[in-house]
């Protein structure tokens, strides 16, 4: 069964790593519901030199040339303020829906069920229905308030996953180290992949 992913970027650091996990999903066949915050769209042009615009249908047209995305029929951008999206209702729910980067102000508005804007909403609603949320936050060093945040959010089913990098497999390139925190995204998202060496091979 095709796997429905919603996949919200924030304006955290990291897009090179949310970039690299929607490739992934495309090509493990999931149809990918994306909205991308104002913030996201303003790292993603730091951090990668690609100008997003506010229009969906150019911003999908831009991810697709820039990133090369096969399976781009699978792929579904949403403005931030579409509360007419399909992933604004419970009725129309994704099976999993991934923050990355997450920021921790998203993060903070999702543990308060702050649904200001579509990503938010689309996060909400995951927890309602109890479906799969999974958060990839940046920031270092977390407050007590960042902690008690995820804390809360753990404590609800949510999956707190920083993209921690692993050293056990001999990473040599920034791709490698990428690479290794998609697998374990989407391992979580429990989607098999064969993406980073796993322990004991």
């Amino acid at each position: 069964m095709t796997k429905q992913v919603t996949l919200g970027i924030t304006g955290a650091t990291g897009i090179p790593i949310a970039f690299a996990l929607l490739e992934q999903l495309l090509l493990h066949d999931c149809i990918v519901h994306l909205v991308i915050s104002n913030a996201g769209i303003i790292t993603t042009k730091q951090e990668t030199g690609i100008t997003l615009s506010g229009n969906p249908n150019q911003t999908k047209k831009i991810l697709c040339s820039e990133l090369n995305l096969v399976n781009d029929e699978q792929l579904f951008v949403y403005s931030n303020q579409d509360w007419f999206a399909p992933i604004a209702s419970g009725s129309n729910v994704s099976d999993v829906m991934i923050v990355c980067p997450c920021s921790m102000a998203s993060l903070g508005k999702i543990a308060g069920s702050l649904g200001e804007d579509l990503l938010i909403r689309a996060a909400d609603v995951i927890m309602k229905e109890r479906k799969n949320l999974i958060l990839v936050p940046r920031e270092t060093p977390f407050s007590a308030i960042h902690l008690e945040n995820m804390l809360k959010l753990a404590k609800l089913g949510v999956s707190i996953l920083p993209p921690v990098p692993a050293f056990y497999n001999h990473p040599k390139t920034i791709n490698d180290i990428i690479i290794t925190s998609v697998s374990r995204i989407l391992d979580q998202a429990n989607i098999n992949n064969n993406l980073a060496t796993r322990w004991g091979n």
